[in-house]
Parts: C-alpha cells; structure tokens; sequence
C-alpha cells in the first residue's frame, strides 16, 4: 500500500515526532519566524525525512490524500484561509489532543460532522467530549526513548516535567508543586520553569537520559490530558507519583508502577518513602516501565494511526 500525503501543522512538536513513526509523509505547515501552531520543521527534536516544511501560502498548490486538524483555530480559520474547496472536501482527521475545558462533562466539541474522524488520545477525553454526530476512535498516546537509557536514580530527589506551569496554575496543579515541593525535594523543568524557580528546559531528546538520574517523577495536574513526558519517565524506568485524576487514574497501579492519590498530603507521603527506600523506587520503577511497554509501546501506536488514516482515505484496512 502506497504512503499517503498528510497535511498537518505542528501543534504539539514531540506528539508530531511520535506521530511521524507511521509509515506516511507528513506535511507541516510554516509561516516566517516560526510563530505558535507554524513550526514546521522547527526545534531540536530529530525529525524523519517523512516529515516536510511547507510554507502555508503553498498548501493551495499541493495534492494530498487527508487533512489532520489539531487545534480549533485550523479548523475555524485556516482551512478556509489556506485550503481549495477541493482540499476542504477531502477525507479529514481532527486530532483532540486535550480534554473538555468549559465543563467536564457538557461541552459540545466543535466538530460536528459525520463526514470527520474525531480521534481522542485517552478514553477519559473521549468519555467526558460531547462529540455529538461525529465518527470517534481513542488512539493511545505511544512513545520510544533511547535503547541506552536506563533508571539510575541515585539523585534523592522527584522531578516535575511540565511547560509553562506558573502561568497554568490550578489546572495544571502549581500550587500543589509549590506545596510538595516545601515539604520535599523536587525540581521543576520545562518551558517557562525559571518562573518557579526551575530548572529550564530539557531538549526533548535529552529528556530521559536527565530524568533517569531522579529518583521518581511527580506528576501535580489535576485536570488535562495524559502527558507525553510522563510515559516517557515509565519507559525509563521512574517510578510515578501522581493525583489519580483523569486518565493517571488507569495508568498508575498503587504500588505496582508508583502511588496515585486524590490527597496531595498522602502523596507527600509516598515520596518521602521513595527518597528513604531506592530498593522500593527502583522496584516500582520496574513496573513503570512493564505498564509502559505493554500500553504505550510505539509500534502499537503507529499502527493505530496507520488504520485510522487508511480508514478515512479508502486506502487499506482500517
């Protein structure tokens, strides 16, 4: 079966890399400097040469066999801005990367068409969507770190991955890591982190290699999608704590794979345990890795994304 020709835009740049492992061409689109949603091509991360730069003014002129939506504004905006009518009639995928924020439950998605492929990352997400006549599949986030990264955890310390948390604030717990973080220590690191007294950004290829030397991830987030980093730190062996909220409810087993709890003081607790007992974080972090391996593994997810593609474009087996 032929590859096919996929128009996308670079709306989350290590789910677009994860992305680009299914055995298709993915065009990305760009706009001068590189502003928010245009990224192309950009950044550090190790891009497949599957993966093109296509400036936006260019897309009218170029043939594809399905357009993947990833945020409300391309759907809104620029496919009217940017597309034929032509290229607005072909299959087309809306990637919902996150879950409903106007109220957990009520809020209609804003894709209602039958003749769309509404595609969630978690079942949480697709349970709390209302996604009214719209087709949906879940396809479950998967991940790959490098062969050589293995959990050391000899640093007796948790560690937060998280973007932008300060500006986040409550939704993405802040006040939880600040709270925690009085109580034990843990150190924050993703974009805008200096905002907390941070420790920066991590390059996302260097990321488990950095996190591998910490004894447990910490994740604070109340109320979001499942994060990408997080599977990462089980893949590298970290143990998790996390509030069981969301879809962590499903990925964390209680003293299996790290601690979940919807009280932040026995949370604390949990993680004093790990910095006083590396036999029981390294253990944990076994199972972490297993849960991982089992549920998120990349071939799984690219073959997920390869029928759901095929599936849209009449091409193959979906």
């Amino acid at each position: 079966m032929r590859r096919l020709n996929v128009l996308t835009w670079h709306t989350h740049g290590s789910y677009l890399y994860y992305l680009s492992q299914a055995p298709h061409e993915f065009h990305v689109l760009s706009k001068p400097g590189r502003p928010p949603g245009y990224g192309g091509r950009c950044g550090s991360i190790p891009w497949g040469d599957n993966v093109h730069d296509l400036p936006a003014d260019e897309a009218r002129h170029r043939e594809f066999d399905c357009i993947l939506f990833q945020d409300d504004p391309q759907w809104d905006k620029d496919q009217y801005e940017l597309l034929t009518p032509a290229q607005r009639a072909l299959p087309r995928i809306y990637l919902e990367h996150d879950p409903p924020r106007a109220h957990p439950t009520d809020t209609p998605h804003p894709v209602d068409d039958p003749n769309v492929l509404l595609v969630h990352v978690t079942p949480f997400n697709a349970l709390m969507w209302d996604s009214g006549r719209t087709p949906t599949r879940v396809i479950e986030h998967g991940v790959m770190i490098p062969p050589h990264v293995h959990y050391r955890g000899e640093l007796e310390r948790g560690l937060v991955i998280t973007n932008h948390l300060a500006r986040r604030g409550r939704r993405l717990g802040a006040d939880l890591f600040v709270q925690a973080r009085a109580q034990v220590p843990l150190d924050l690191v993703g974009m805008g982190a200096g905002e907390l007294d941070g420790l920066g950004e991590i390059e996302h290829a260097q990321l488990p290699e950095f996190a591998a030397h910490y004894r447990f991830l910490f994740s604070p987030i109340r109320y979001t999608s499942l994060g990408l980093a997080v599977i990462e730190a089980m893949m590298a062996g970290l143990p998790v704590v996390a509030l069981a909220t969301t879809e962590m409810a499903t990925v964390i087993d209680n003293g299996v794979s790290g601690f979940t709890d919807t009280d932040p003081a026995v949370l604390v607790e949990r993680m004093r345990d790990l910095l006083h007992s590396p036999g029981l974080a390294r253990a944990l972090g076994m199972g972490a890795r297993k849960r991982a391996l089992d549920r998120f593994h990349i071939d799984r997810f690219s073959a997920d994304w390869d029928a759901a593609l095929r599936h849209v474009t009449g091409t193959g087996p979906g």
